[in-house]
């Protein structure tokens, strides 16, 4: 018994020195990594919060952009459509102006040619008339005849005024 009582007070010794030299700076070094596990437990739900707003902005910020892509792309159809008409409404003017041009430039022309063929044909005309006076008083007959008949003419011209 005494054998176990010198190893109650030892072990007693023993519990008091570990007691008092070694579990006070267990305890600080226990608390010290619970406040860095909290604080990191802390941090890595403010991190998942942060990650959870920047995760919902980035969201809203694609959705936000798809939109004005949308508005952006109908946007340029419209204009490209607005051109296409004002291009087609140009084209048709400068047709129709190329159309009455063109239509101007005969119709001046077909006066030109009509003016060229009646002094041609005006031409022709005097020298064919010529060419036929030439021919028909190219005779001593037809000559006495075209004389006779103009003689005829003019005395039947001052018969009417010679009674009047």
């Amino acid at each position: 018994m005494a054998d176990y009582i010198a190893e109650l007070v030892g072990f007693v010794i023993v519990v008091a020195v570990l007691w008092w030299k070694v579990v006070p700076p267990v305890r600080t070094a226990m608390r010290r990594t619970q406040d860095q596990i909290a604080k990191q437990v802390e941090e890595a739900a403010a991190a998942a919060a942060l990650l959870a707003e920047a995760e919902r902005k980035y969201r809203d910020a694609l959705a936000e952009a798809r939109t004005e892509a949308a508005k952006i792309r109908d946007a340029a159809r419209a204009d490209a459509q607005r051109i296409v008409v004002e291009m087609r409404e140009a084209a048709e003017r400068e047709v129709e102006r190329i159309r009455q041009r063109g239509a101007d430039d005969l119709i001046a022309q077909r006066q030109q040619v009509i003016r060229e063929l009646r002094t041609r044909i005006g031409a022709l005309s005097v020298d064919l008339a010529g060419e036929l006076v030439a021919e028909h008083l190219a005779s001593q007959q037809n000559r006495s005849a075209t004389v006779d008949r103009l003689l005829d003419e003019l005395a039947a011209m001052s018969a009417p005024a010679e009674g009047s």
